[in-house]
């Protein structure tokens, strides 16, 4: 094996855990020393939300992230980047924003296309009120401070940037590979918002331009990198085992900034 490969291999462990090339997410989540669990969050009408939540090993209490997913539900990889952030000395929470549909939530649904399917047509409103309810509960914990912060993936990305439009109690967005807020609801945001891009996604890159225009004349602080050689969900896809270098590289690169970044809020 070449010394560069063996550098990015030794990073990635680093970021991943020492034996991610050669588990699945299920995997490592089962051999986390961290403690997760299911919760039940109350939302509006009645509802109720099911999410994921991993604590960190610290003693002081700690900022807190919403981890949004993808449009392929809330799966393994989603709940394994939670257990990566509070690794990292955050409390993390994963809501499945299916929850009650198909008679459960992401995993009650017969095939990936349903389950894209359903988060297309999810009512943005009911988003917007179960993710506020996340960042209530998450304020709520006694081994919290007030800080939250969102994040999210693809779609999850996009509901990022939109719920900063909507919560102007939100430390920072972190927006992975994910569209702006549709209309003029970028000058409606009042926290920092923080864009992760993958070189080679030119449906999601062709917004970044317009999105910084419309951020600076709103005041609104969004600072978007992209990462060389990657493209769309490079997060996911340089987590897994047989990534190649450059994947593995911007992984690196980018949960480096995330954590970075989150500790500066």
């Amino acid at each position: 094996m070449k010394v560069p490969n063996l550098i990015c291999t030794i990073c990635l462990a680093l970021i991943l855990g020492s034996d991610a090339a050669a588990t699945s997410a299920k995997e490592q989540l089962e051999n986390s020393p961290r403690h997760g669990e299911w919760v039940k969050i109350p939302s509006t009408k009645g509802r109720s939300v099911n999410a994921f939540i991993v604590f960190p090993e610290i003693k002081e209490q700690a900022t807190s992230v919403i981890v949004i997913h993808e449009i392929f539900g809330l799966t393994d990889w989603v709940r394994l980047v939670g257990d990566r952030l509070a690794e990292a000395g955050f409390v993390a929470i994963c809501p499945d924003m299916l929850s009650g549909m198909e008679g459960g939530g992401t995993e009650s649904f017969e095939s990936g296309d349903d389950v894209r399917r359903a988060i297309r047509n999810l009512d943005s409103d009911q988003i917007t009120a179960d993710l506020k309810a996340a960042a209530k509960y998450l304020r709520d914990l006694p081994s919290t401070t007030d800080k939250v912060a969102v994040s999210g993936f693809c779609w999850g990305g996009g509901q990022t940037f939109r719920f900063a439009a909507n919560d102007d109690t939100i430390a920072g967005a972190f927006v992975f590979y994910g569209p702006p807020p549709a209309g003029e609801a970028i000058r409606d945001i009042k926290c920092p918002v923080y864009g992760f891009y993958g070189e080679n996604d030119n449906r999601i890159n062709a917004t970044i331009e317009p999105t910084k225009a419309a951020a600076n004349a709103a005041g609104v602080s969004y600072e978007p990198v992209t990462y060389s050689g990657v493209g769309h969900g490079f997060l996911r896809h340089g987590m897994a085992d047989g990534a190649n270098n450059t994947e593995e590289g911007a992984v690196e690169k980018a949960w480096k900034r995330f954590v970075d970044l989150l500790k500066a809020l």
